[in-house]
């Protein structure tokens, strides 16, 4: 099948709508800018289903790329036969496609490699033949006798060496083997005499057995850990069963030949030497690799979650970025994220000046009319929560919360945060960093690695290119998915728009330095280095709102002006006129087929050039429900079992998820608790109840309310 069927059969779409995707990325247009502005080509495919396509189209060309180098080694090796190319024309993974080459691969000196030296390959054969004849293996090895080889054992013992590699290198015998391992096969987990192991971390491993099928992703990965620390051993188990069915499908002892036993012997060699080692290499990869895949989607799904947070808008911010010795660090950001003012204070010890912190933090409100105070989740974040709520009990205008500083040090380190904060000691941009996290979650957050933002689950044993290429997919989609303001974006949120990236960004940010704010989006091709294509895939992501055109600070695309401006005709409006006047005038002017066959567009593209009309520039993070804001500090001594509280999900895992209820350790909804069905993002906010409270471990067990 060609590409377009092969993706559309795995996918439930159409060929047709497979080939106009793989058309538009081969002529270099984005994933994001192919969701939101080609749906009349695509059928109106998501970004989702188009990144599913992006990578299965991947997958395939790597593996005909594999198919091509394996039939011209083969053919160079002058082994290439008619039935061998069609096996290898017909292999649909890349798993088969080894397993059919494995035979030709060169290796280094082998047994066998040594024993077809010799000239027993002949003998070999008459093993794997099995032929039926009245004389004995003696008699039928006696001729391989040479200077080298003294005796027949010795020659068969050679052939036998050649015929278990035979054996276990057959496509077949690897392929039903691998099969049945991967169904029946059990992994075999202890810990090493004498390991260290002093937080206990993988007691629950010390004597673990499972079937392979029935290990689950985070398992496979603490037990890998687990492994490379030196702590635990791990085994495949493969039945004999398993792996003798799939050698007796390609090669079966029979009674009445002489070579039967030597057939048998050559069969338990290759697999106690040869096959199951490769296997259970294969089945751990296998296994590693759904983990790994599986991790990486949470991650993103959890990422996603966190940057889709809402802005908490018309805020003066007092920013604490808490510590015992060296004093918290204090920035004032005024509504826009300027920074206003910085501070020090000690409420902690050694020094224990709490009074003297309380009387700073009570001048900054008055000073700056703070209203808002983020205070970071790390070291003395607890002791600092209490300082904060004995100043906000007295000050009903003024709401703290706790934010995730994950991230916030690495992000004070940079080569951007010392352009963005060039005055600023590096401990000081870390207080910054955590209140503009709270002001604009997305436009922060862009500004650090992914992979340390802190919402993943064992993020460091996953394979890193892997993880790196998700999350930036996962950056770049709500980017653009949100737009981004051109006339006050960081290069490092230009970065992720669609056709941008690093160098024009730093371009954009330079045009907008020397000549003043975009006035309008034809501006954008005077950037040194945005042509005709960059801005094609960008313009409608970058917007400006107050320009001289009304419809730059919307998410319509410059080539669709003409649609909208006539629309906006048609209904008797101005571009600049009210969202009340749209609203009702556009209600009597319907979107439909007939209307865009009218106006020389899709239907698709009328839908969306409507409901921008309607909502021009809205920010779809306003759908996400907005941050739990607290007045007052809980402690683990106030929860009480069957206590309700409101929480915050800042981490979903494998085995449930980590809520925020407002105390200095997030509870652990199990996913046990969480009704079949729900699905939970980082940022919902959702009712527990409080099952168990164990102050000593630090681990709260929090249930779902029943409504």
């Amino acid at each position: 099948m060609s590409y377009p069927e092969t993706i559309a059969s795995q996918l439930n779409i159409r060929p047709s709508q497979v080939a106009a995707v793989i058309e538009l990325m081969d002529g270099g247009n984005t994933l994001p800018f192919i969701a939101r502005y080609r749906k009349e080509m695509t059928g109106s495919l998501d970004e989702e289903q188009l990144r599913d396509i992006s990578e299965l189209l991947s997958r395939l060309r790597a593996l005909d790329d594999r198919r091509e180098t394996i039939l011209a080694a083969i053919a160079a090796q002058e082994k290439l036969t008619p039935e061998l190319e069609a096996q290898i024309r017909a292999a649909e993974t890349l798993t088969a496609l080894e397993d059919l080459y494995q035979p030709y691969k060169k290796k280094r000196s082998t047994r066998a490699s040594v024993a077809r030296e010799k000239g027993l390959e002949p003998l070999a054969q008459l093993i794997l033949d099995q032929p039926q004849t009245r004389q004995t293996a003696e008699q039928l090895a006696a001729r391989f006798i040479t200077g080298e080889l003294e005796t027949a054992e010795e020659a068969l013992a050679g052939a036998r060496d050649i015929a278990a590699e035979t054996i276990a290198d057959h496509a077949g015998v690897r392929s039903l083997t691998r099969e049945k391992a991967l169904q029946f096969a059990t992994l075999q987990v202890g810990r090493i005499k004498d390991a260290a192991d002093d937080k206990r971390r993988y007691e629950l491993y010390y004597e673990y057995a499972q079937r392979v099928d029935r290990v689950r992703p985070h398992q496979v990965l603490a037990i890998n850990r687990g492994e490379a620390e030196k702590i635990l051993r791990v085994k495949i188990d493969i039945s004999e069963g398993d792996w003798l069915l799939a050698m007796r499908t390609a090669f079966r002892p029979d009674r009445r030949s002489p070579l039967r036993e030597q057939l048998e012997l050559a069969m338990e060699d290759a697999a106690a030497r040869l096959l199951l080692p490769a296997i259970e290499r294969d089945v751990r990869r296998t296994l590693t690799e759904q983990a790994e895949t599986h991790a990486i989607a949470v991650f993103a799904k959890n990422l996603r979650g966190l940057l889709g947070q809402p802005p908490l808008a018309g805020h003066t911010v007092i920013a604490l970025d808490p510590a015992y010795r060296t004093g918290c660090k204090v920035a004032v950001l005024d509504e826009t994220g300027k920074l206003l003012a910085t501070e020090t204070i000690y409420p902690h010890a050694p020094q224990n000046k709490r009074q003297e912190a309380l009387n700073v933090l009570r001048r900054l409100i008055a000073t700056y009319g703070a209203t808002l105070i983020a205070i970071g989740n790390g070291t003395a974040s607890r002791e600092t929560e209490q300082l904060v709520a004995e100043l906000t009990r007295a000050l009903p205008d003024v709401h703290y919360l706790i934010v995730n500083e994950a991230g916030a040090s690495v992000y004070s380190a940079s080569k951007l945060a010392r352009a963005e904060l060039p005055d600023l000691d590096v401990s000081l941009r870390g207080a910054v960093s955590i209140g503009r996290r709270v002001q604009d979650p997305l436009a922060e957050l862009v500004k650090i690695d992914p992979q340390s933002i802190g919402v993943g689950l064992y993020q460091h044993d996953v394979n890193q290119k892997q993880l790196a290429e998700s999350l930036g997919g996962v950056v770049e989609s709500v980017v653009n998915q949100v737009g981004v303001d051109a006339n006050t974006a960081s290069p490092a949120l230009l970065t992720y728009i669609s056709g941008i990236g690093p160098k024009l960004a730093e371009q954009i940010v330079a045009y907008r330095e020397a000549n003043g704010r975009f006035a309008n989006r034809g501006q954008f091709l005077e950037v040194n280095g945005l042509g005709a294509k960059a801005f094609e895939q960008a313009a409608g992501f970058l917007r400006l709102p107050g320009g001289e055109n009304p419809l730059d600070a919307g998410a319509i695309h410059p080539e669709s002006y003409p649609v909208a401006t006539a629309v906006l005709k048609r209904a008797n409006l101005s571009p600049d006129s009210s969202p009340q006047e749209r609203e009702a005038a556009l209600a009597v002017l319907q979107p439909t087929a007939e209307l865009a066959a009218e106006l020389g567009t899709g239907l698709p593209t009328l839908l969306d050039i409507f409901e921008q009309l309607l909502r021009p520039g809205r920010d779809p993070r306003q759908d996400a429900p907005p941050p739990i804001l607290r007045s007052d500090v809980l402690s683990m001594d106030d929860l009480r079992e069957g206590m309700v509280l409101n929480g915050t999900v800042r981490n979903v895992v494998d085995f449930g998820a980590f809520i925020d209820i407002g105390v200095k350790q997030d509870g652990l909804l199990h996913r046990s608790q969480i009704p079949r069905g729900v699905s939970l993002t980082v940022g919902d906010v959702i009712e527990v109840q409080i099952n168990n409270v164990d102050s000593e471990r630090g681990r709260i067990s929090l249930g779902w309310v029943v409504e």
